[in-house]
């Protein structure tokens, strides 16, 4: 890390030790007015009584535990549904149309079959064959 990005020019000699014992205002972005109100506001003076203040420590803890964190089933599955329900209405493979900004053809509803006019038409039909076979054997 380059220390000339962080702090201001008058502290840019010093050890990190003697850097933890300086203003906060040393800090580059911090100005004298921020660090009285972070002084009056939280007691702290020096960029070591920041970097140890407990709401900082916490909010550092949240970010980095934040970056790992990964969605849970229930999200998984609202975005998987989501997807398929987008795809659904509007299919990849739907023909582009050039003509006015229109890009998808209507069905109206009523001339939609189901079984035919989806994207799992065969997997639905498969299903609907298995369904019959299975009640035909069962009777």
């Amino acid at each position: 890390m380059n220390i000339e990005t962080i702090v201001d020019p008058s502290f840019t000699s010093k050890s990190f030790r003697e850097l933890t014992e300086s203003p906060i205002s040393a800090l580059r972005g911090v100005s004298a007015a921020d660090a009285r109100a972070l002084s009056q506001a939280f007691g702290v003076n020096t960029i070591g009584e920041l970097a140890g203040l407990r709401f900082v420590k916490w909010a550092n803890a949240i970010k980095t535990l934040a970056d790992e964190e990964t969605d849970t089933m229930a999200q998984l599955a609202k975005e998987i549904l989501l997807d398929e329900a987008v795809e659904m209405t509007f299919p990849a493979s739907d023909p582009i149309s050039v003509d006015a900004g229109i890009t998808r053809i209507e069905v109206p509803p009523e001339m939609v079959n189901a079984c035919t006019d989806h994207q799992a038409a065969a997997k639905v039909a498969a299903n609907i064959d298995a369904g019959v076979a299975k009640g035909a054997k069962g009777k």
